[in-house]
């Protein structure tokens, strides 16, 4: 195993986390903010008020984008475990 593969290999699944827990996080960020504006606006300082949209976007954003992320996933599976053979010889 050359160390261009390694390389490779830790790219690649840098690139599928980032891909699969981006839309997540993007999620939780955008509606963090909106409660943020929100609470600067009404002069609500509740830490536990954003929990509950924040839960609730990221359900919806698991049911909308869920199947794309595990496609995601297995098919960077399948290839890791079909290249199995050329990492050890």
């Amino acid at each position: 195993m050359t160390p261009e593969y390694v390389m490779t290999l830790g790219r690649q699944a840098i690139e599928v986390t980032l891909m699969l827990a981006g839309p997540l996080l993007l999620v939780s960020l955008l509606i963090g903010l909106m409660v943020s504006i929100f609470q600067a606006a009404t002069q609500i300082n509740e830490s536990t008020l954003s929990f509950i949209p924040k839960l609730v976007g990221i359900f919806t954003t698991l049911i909308i984008a869920g199947p794309w992320m595990l496609s995601v996933l297995t098919d960077y599976m399948k290839q890791m475990f079909s290249s199995i053979a050329t990492m050890a010889g």
